[in-house]
């Protein structure tokens, strides 16, 4: 088997896993429900953190002094 080979089986396995996975996930209500709760935390504490620190970064490059 070459290497080119090896890695589409690999990617070919990875997407079929996660396509099995996501539908346990969806068709179990009580697995629907905490993939819920948990991209609701996953988004209400990374998009707020990412907000910040472009709003910082900004904040610090228009402080700096022109070059021109």
């Amino acid at each position: 088997m070459t290497r080119e080979s090896a890695r589409t089986v690999a990617n070919v396995v990875l997407a079929s896993a996660g396509v099995a996975a996501a539908y346990v996930v969806i068709t179990t209500p009580p697995l629907r429900r905490l993939a819920k709760t948990a991209l609701r935390v996953w988004l209400g504490a990374s998009v707020p953190a990412y907000l910040v620190t472009q709003v910082r970064r900004a904040w610090m490059e228009s402080a700096r002094p022109r070059l021109t």
